[in-house]
């Protein structure tokens, strides 16, 4: 009689392993006890001193993690990106790791976690789910503090002229919470407030996240905040936060948040967790301090984009790069048997069983990937995300695929093995970065008008026939180009499971048209977003929501959080 081996969930895996005092983590890449502020024993900001000593010193290369279209059959991007950064030490390199922080709204919604999986963790994994070290919570009061200061300054005269039809700034919530999406505030008379329409945004998904992320220090994050705008005028005109007058009193709310966390991961590799701006409606990337610290401090730094190439390494490249001087060295695109079938046609229920056929067809989402690494000018390995229902043909399949066109390609078992599983992807990464020097190039330049830019990304990141704008977009591009904005980068708000703006259209669509229907300026970021098909800024939940799996134990302990 066969046996199935008993296999542990990834919080049964992370509460049962060993974690050093994060200062013992710290001293292996230069910190002393002096450069931190502790959390507890396993968690610790960078003094803003610590940093400020770091910024002179050279910087390590940086590797993006990327995938090729997610599927519910999940692609474990954050899991080979921890996976890798263990390899690297384990092959004596000195690498530490930088993702973004979890939002509670995916995590009691569908993700049940984010912090990778199996033997390729970061720690303490229950604590990073949940409240952390309060960068969320204190981006979530920053938000609604602001839009408190809005209505007040309706309230007692409106001094600015501010038109209360055209707010555009949003309260935030970090939870999943439909409900939300439009609501009528100020009812119940003169003392209450002036009554408007108004709404809510996941906390992620808040300007103020991604200003945080893409700030370099503190007086650049007040300058940022400054320049969001929030509302326009009767005239039409944009009316921003430096208007209202209370940029340094939101800064002073986010002088904690916009230091980095420092944590570590089940092997003790040291790990940056820090900002999680949403990747199909911001820029998808963790912070530009927790990563350029990172590269001060180590060798190789191992970061990673949301979503796949079409949505977090495009933005990564064009507006996390371009903004912060960044250059990356080399890209990891991980992919999976399981997505792959799923994009060749196979059903979620049915991607257990053997499909050389569909994973064949699959390849051309991968391919598709690649070609847009390519043409940044950035070497790349793709790492096979080994699961257990890949059988022996199908991984020789796609491990054949790959070699015969001469991509380089390296089967990765971090899920299962941690760093011993991602060591043949850390030597294979080292010999494309050597034969293959980056040269890194974005796609468009910002002298480009918006439109163009639009279609720079959607053909060639896409594979795009053409682009339309609605009327709305049209007249806004117009208004944009008068208040001087056409110069920003563009951040393409779309679905996160196709190359095109829908979400059914699978594998390597062709032929196809991105309508764009709205913008939205995120000024203090620095770029515009161009919001195509239903993409929602308040996601919802699902029928069965993973909190209905989640409880503690009487010692407080966590269950459920995959």
């Amino acid at each position: 009689m066969n046996v199935k081996p008993v296999v542990k969930s990834d919080i049964e895996i992370a509460q049962q392993s060993f974690m050093k005092p994060i200062t013992e983590v710290a001293e292996n890449i230069g910190l002393h006890e002096d450069d931190l502020e502790l959390f507890g024993k396993y968690k610790a900001k960078l003094s803003t001193e610590a940093l400020k000593k770091l910024e002179t010193k050279k910087s390590g290369k940086i590797i993006l993690v990327t995938s090729i279209n997610p599927t519910p059959a999940g692609e474990g991007k954050s899991t080979v990106t921890v996976g890798l950064g263990d390899a690297f030490t384990k092959i004596g390199k000195k690498a530490i790791i930088a993702m973004r922080e979890p939002s509670l709204g995916p995590t009691m919604g569908v993700k049940g976690g984010a912090t990778g999986g199996g033997y390729s963790q970061v720690l303490p994994m229950e604590d990073i789910n949940l409240h952390f070290t309060g960068d969320l919570h204190a981006i979530t009061t920053a938000n609604n503090a602001l839009a408190a200061f809005i209505d007040n300054h309706l309230q007692q005269g409106n001094e600015l002229g501010i038109d209360q039809r055209r707010i555009v700034w949003k309260r935030a919530l970090d939870m999943n919470d439909r409900a939300l999406r439009k609501v009528v505030i100020g009812l119940g008379g003169p003392m209450q407030g002036v009554p408007r329409e108004d709404g809510f945004d996941i906390t992620v998904a808040s300007e103020i996240m991604a200003v945080l992320c893409l700030s370099t220090d503190l007086q650049d994050l007040k300058k940022r905040l400054g320049q969001m705008v929030i509302a326009y005028n009767y005239d039409k005109q944009p009316v921003t936060v430096a208007d209202l007058g209370v940029q340094g009193a939101l800064t002073m709310l986010l002088k904690e948040a916009v230091k980095p966390n420092l944590v570590q991961t089940i092997e003790h590799t040291p790990a940056f967790i820090h900002g999680g701006p949403f990747a199909n409606i911001a820029h998808g990337c963790n912070s530009v301090i927790a990563t350029k610290t990172a590269s001060k401090l180590a060798d190789f730094v191992v970061t990673e984009g949301g979503f796949g190439a079409d949505l977090g390494a495009e933005k990564f490249l064009h507006i996390k790069a371009r903004s912060a001087g960044i250059k990356p060295e080399a890209v990891v695109i991980v992919a999976t048997i399981r997505a792959l079938k799923m994009h060749g046609g196979v059903p979620k229920t049915d991607l257990s069983h053997e499909n050389v056929q569909a994973l064949t067809t699959g390849f051309a989402n991968l391919k598709k990937h690649i070609e847009t690494i390519e043409s940044f000018g950035l070497p790349f390995v793709v790492a096979v995300n080994k699961f257990i229902t890949d059988t022996d043909q199908e991984v020789k399949t796609l491990m054949d695929l790959c070699n015969q066109t001469g991509i380089p390609v390296s089967l990765t078992e971090v899920w299962e093995k941690g760093g011993e599983g991602g060591v043949d992807l850390a030597n294979k990464l080292l010999e494309v970065i050597d034969k293959k020097e980056s040269n890194f190039q974005p796609l468009y330049d910002l002298s480009d008008s918006l439109e163009n830019k639009i279609l720079t990304i959607a053909q060639r990141v896409y594979g795009a026939e053409k682009v339309e704008f609605s009327s709305k977009a049209k007249k806004q591009l117009k208004d944009f180009d008068s208040f001087g904005w056409s110069h920003l980068p563009i951040c393409m708000a779309k679905t996160q499971y196709s190359l095109s703006d829908d979400p059914t259209k699978l594998g390597r669509p062709t032929g196809f048209t991105i309508t764009i229907r709205e913008f939205k300026p995120s000024i203090g970021a620095g770029f515009i977003v161009a919001l195509t098909g239903d993409v929602m800024t308040m996601p919802g939940l699902p029928k069965l929501p993973a909190a209905l799996r989640m409880d503690v134990d009487e010692n407080g302990n966590a269950i459920g959080l995959f």
